[in-house]
């Protein structure tokens, strides 16, 4: 760490795995082992024998250092870069000309002399500059990374520059944002200078808070409130308020219900409250708890044995094949509802379809089969309709046109859906096939972002001035929608198509390229059924975020269990995913719709118990059952 030369760096590499191939030992690699062995925690034997030493080499290095002979070793600065003040190699002799040779502080790859003989508050005052310098700098490269990162996740130009997966982007993110604020509290930390006024202003959200959370109000006043002068009583003028968002751990409770027995003393009659009834009857679990474990599971991505472990921290023994039991008896108490919401589904206008890979155990073969889940969704927002939005998962053990007709026999209205050959064979008296504009710029972004293809990069330059007049009519009823798309969208359009058919006349047949342009041009009649009616969206967002939370669930549980498991998991996810669209706290609102229908709730009743017929606003829980 003395210095930042190649062979400085070597040494350090050759440290740090254990291997020393260099037996003649410089001053500052001396401190460096010393540094490691009087850290807190440390072992002499251990950190000898990572280096090649004896150990009681090590402990003569230690105490030689102890007594100043040849280094002193310093706690890390920001950057994780252990400082190390120790004399040249000539320190403490004089030289030819009678003086004391310098004493250094090295920081990374700087290095500052010091006369010799200096005070240690001056050696202090110069590794608290180094150090704060060395985080000033840091922080200039985390912000420069946080610009990329958020230039390659939001930025105009995202799918030219990011070849990561968003949530991939979005962890990187994180890490360079943790990063940044450690660097800048250790700046903050230091002693003597403050930050400089270039940095990043703390983040406050004051006031933001939502109203609904319950407040706990503490004062915090003076221990004298006499006037410090005469002694007189001080009067309150006014205050100042500050809010902090907190939070309490999960906490389980018990819930004892009692019901008294009374009796007559003339007849000796007993009466007794009937007992409410329940999900798991004469079980342990509330309704809420087991609203708790369905949303932590297929709305949170937790598996069962996830969840069992953080029950075992609260002195909770579950173990998984019980959650596994309640979760099996909610789907099925769940299916009244989740029929019902499906049916509503199919009577809307228009619906976004598509379908998703899901493993399923098959026991028979001991491997796993694949499974599909076919989704239906709505969402009216973007044109002001009045339909809530919604989404419906239904599991098929395949993929073929017959589950997608067995889905859609009796939907009459517009689908919107990717170029998958089955959905061009529903029937066309009664649905209206609508193809996915994402679908096409994906084909040519795939070519585009391995560079030099223009061709493709105008293909997605076009394509992009169409989103920009969706971004700017987003929200208007679907008549204006139409009309904006006939003034402005239509010629764009057609100038596309008479683009796809010049460049088809120039590139090879059997190009990448071409493959793209055919895709387009074979699906062109229901590409542009967005112009002629303002309910179709461009794409098919809508369902395609729908089936992300699933295929994080996925790849957290890895397989269906059963395709029985793969039905209650397409019941439950439903009934969240849409609880979440419609703005409703899932887990409060399963509690209450299971406590209900466990009730028996009239199944001609059962919109009212839908997401978007519930008070959306979160209200506190109740503290008595």
């Amino acid at each position: 760490m003395v210095d930042i030369s190649d062979d400085g760096r070597r040494v350090r590499g050759q440290l740090q795995s254990g291997i020393v191939r260099r037996r003649r030992w410089t001053t500052a690699e001396k401190g460096r082992v010393v540094a490691e062995a009087v850290a807190p925690g440390a072992v002499i034997a251990e950190v000898a024998r990572r280096h090649d030493l004896a150990p009681q080499h090590l402990s003569n290095w230690i105490r030689a250092a102890k007594d100043g002979h040849f280094a002193l070793p310093c706690e890390e600065g920001p950057g994780f870069v252990p400082a190390v003040v120790c004399p040249t190699p000539q320190a403490g002799k004089a030289s030819r000309g009678g003086r004391a040779e310098p004493i250094e502080i090295v920081l990374g790859s700087v290095v500052v002399r010091i006369p010799a003989g200096a005070e240690r508050r001056l050696v202090e005052l110069v590794l608290r500059t180094l150090r704060r310098d060395r985080a000033i700098e840091q922080n200039a490269r985390l912000h420069r990374l946080l610009r990329q990162a958020n230039n390659a996740l939001y930025g105009s130009k995202s799918e030219r520059l990011s070849k990561l997966d968003p949530d991939q982007l979005a962890l990187a993110l994180e890490d360079i944002e943790q990063a940044l604020a450690k660097s800048e509290a250790v700046v903050a930390k230091a002693a003597g200078t403050p930050p400089p006024s270039g940095d990043r202003r703390r983040r406050i959200n004051r006031g933001a808070l939502p109203a609904h959370l319950p407040r706990l109000h503490r004062t915090i006043a003076p221990d004298d409130t006499d006037c410090p002068c005469c002694r007189a009583p001080m009067q309150a003028i006014g205050e100042e308020t500050a809010e902090r968002l907190d939070v309490i751990p999960a906490q389980y409770r018990v819930i004892v219900t009692h019901r008294p027995k009374l009796v007559c003393r003339a007849c000796e009659k007993i009466s007794q409250a009937p007992a409410p009834d329940h999900l798991i009857r004469s079980g342990l679990p509330s309704e809420a708890m087991v609203a708790s474990v369905l949303v932590a599971k297929y709305g949170w991505h937790l598996p069962l044995y996830r969840q069992a472990q953080m029950l075992a921290t609260q002195g909770i023994d579950l173990d998984r094949s019980t959650l596994a039991f309640w979760v099996g008896y909610a789907a099925a108490e769940l299916m009244p509802l989740y029929g019902r919401l499906k049916q509503a589904l199919l009577g809307s206008a228009k619906l976004a379809v598509d379908e998703t890979p899901v493993p399923v155990l098959d026991p028979g073969r001991g491997k796993t089969k694949t499974g599909y889940f076919w989704t239906l969704a709505r969402d009216d927002r973007p044109w002001a309709g009045a339909d809530p939005p919604a989404v419906v998962y239904t599991y098929a053990p395949g993929r073929g046109g017959e589950h997608l007709q067995a889905l859609l026999a009796t939907y009459r209205g517009i689908v919107q859906c990717d170029g998958y050959a089955p959905y061009k064979k529903l029937p066309a008296d009664r649905i209206v096939i609508a193809f996915c504009w994402a679908h096409l710029r994906r084909k040519f972004f795939d070519i585009a972002k391995g560079g030099n293809a223009p061709i493709a990069t105008e293909a997605l330059a076009r394509i992009a001035a169409l989103y920009e007049i969706e971004a700017a009519i987003r929200g208007s009823n679907a008549e204006h929608r139409r009309a904006e798309r006939q003034a402005r969208s239509a010629p764009l359009v057609h100038a596309f198509r008479v683009f796809i058919d010049q460049q088809l006349a120039r590139v090879s047949a059997k190009a990448e390229i071409a493959e793209a342009l055919r895709y387009g041009l074979n699906h062109w009649h229901g590409l542009i059924r967005f112009l002629d009616d303002g309910r179709i969206e461009l794409d098919t967002n809508i369902v395609e975020r729908s089936m992300r939370p699933q295929a994080l669930t996925r790849k957290n549980a890895l397989f269906a269990g059963h395709d029985d498991g793969a039905d209650n998991w397409a019941i439950v996810a439903s009934l969240i995913e849409t609880a979440k669209l419609n703005g409703v706290d899932p887990q409060r609102w399963l509690a209450d719709v299971l406590g209900r229908l466990v009730n028996l709730w009239p199944n001609d009743r059962l919109d009212e118990l839908m997401p978007w017929a519930c008070r959306t606003d979160p209200q506190p829980a109740d503290l008595a059952a």
